[in-house]
């Protein structure tokens, strides 16, 4: 049996919920994740959490993707 993937949509909205401290099902999947307040700070630490956990993933690379079904896409292939 092989290991659920770790960087699941349903993860990824909780660990930008914990960032913007609201509740993941304030957080929209197809809103552009700055509209919903997240700053440059919280992104960068997103990316280095990630980072630490193996995923190939840069601060442009989600900047340039601001919504968490294309993070989800990236992240999937990125880890």
């Amino acid at each position: 049996m092989s290991a659920s993937p770790p960087f699941t949509l349903d993860r990824l909205v909780r660990d930008v919920a914990d960032v913007l401290y609201t509740e993941p099902s304030d957080v929209s999947l197809e809103e552009d994740l700055i509209d919903q307040g997240l700053d440059s700070i919280r992104l960068m630490s997103l990316v280095e959490k990630w980072r630490a956990e193996g995923a190939r993933i840069s601060f442009v690379d989600l900047a340039e993707r601001p919504t968490l079904r294309q993070w989800a896409e990236l992240l999937t292939t990125a880890a």
